[in-house]
């Protein structure tokens, strides 16, 4: 079957309309992010509700870097302690770039948003891949070379050479970046990823699908649609 057969956002829509239930996500967020609440409050979904922490870093820096990695992910214990009132069905940690570098353990149950994009390409059965990023090139290789060991081949990848700001990049940049993809890895691949949470994506997904006739999963969808299916006890 071919996935996402109907797009990205139709499938995340049908998904939370045939939950039985409400689900409740629990994203630990870099502290500087401000595209994952408004992407996520865009979405739309009736079923699956998101509960935020702040995660600071001891840094206090917002540009990626080894200690920008690091100091999330020892934050990340003090802000999911702040969420233990809730029921959560599921958390995340709203970073991508942290879930395929080095760092200290995260709490026990703890998702990345890298983490979501991999399951996402696993329910659909996509193999291939092109990725585009606003990272800087040696971390968008570190990431290629990841979603190649967990079996994900990246047949080409794009990135803007950013290490902060990702909330201003506009999308006619976004547009601008994949142009910059070979056309023949963008028609053999099996889906379009756009890595990162912080970067507003949310507006060109429906453009790129249409444009390039293939799935384009974005950090934010991914772990959208992770909390999505778990009412099917997929995620939880």
């Amino acid at each position: 079957m071919h996935p996402f057969p109907d797009g990205t956002l139709a499938t995340l829509t049908a998904l939370d309309a045939a939950a039985d239930r409400t689900v409740r996500a629990g994203l630990l967020l870099p502290w500087a992010n401000v595209a994952v609440e408004a992407e996520l409050s865009r979405l739309g979904l009736c079923h699956t509700v998101f509960h935020h922490a702040r995660l600071v870093p001891p840094s206090r820096t917002t540009a990626i870097d080894a200690s920008f990695w690091h100091g999330l992910r020892e934050a990340s214990a003090q802000a999911l302690d702040s969420l233990s009132h809730v029921p959560l069905d599921a958390v995340m940690l709203a970073c991508t770039s942290a879930g395929f570098t080095d760092g200290p353990p995260l709490p026990g149950g703890v998702f990345t948003a890298f983490d979501a994009l991999l399951r996402a390409l696993a329910e659909a059965a996509v193999a291939r891949i092109v990725l585009v990023t606003p990272y800087p090139a040696p971390v968008t290789e570190t990431e290629a070379a990841a979603f190649t060991e967990a079996g994900v081949e990246v047949l080409a990848h794009a990135s803007l050479g950013l290490t902060d700001g990702y909330p201003e990049v506009t999308s006619d940049q976004v547009l601008a970046l994949v142009e910059k993809l070979p056309s023949a890895a963008v028609e053999a691949a099996g889906a379009m990823v756009l890595s990162c949470t912080g970067w507003h994506t949310l507006p060109v997904v429906a453009e790129l699908e249409h444009r390039f006739e293939m799935p384009v999963l974005s950090s934010n969808l991914a772990m959208a649609l992770l909390a999505a299916r778990i009412p099917a006890g997929v995620g939880s």
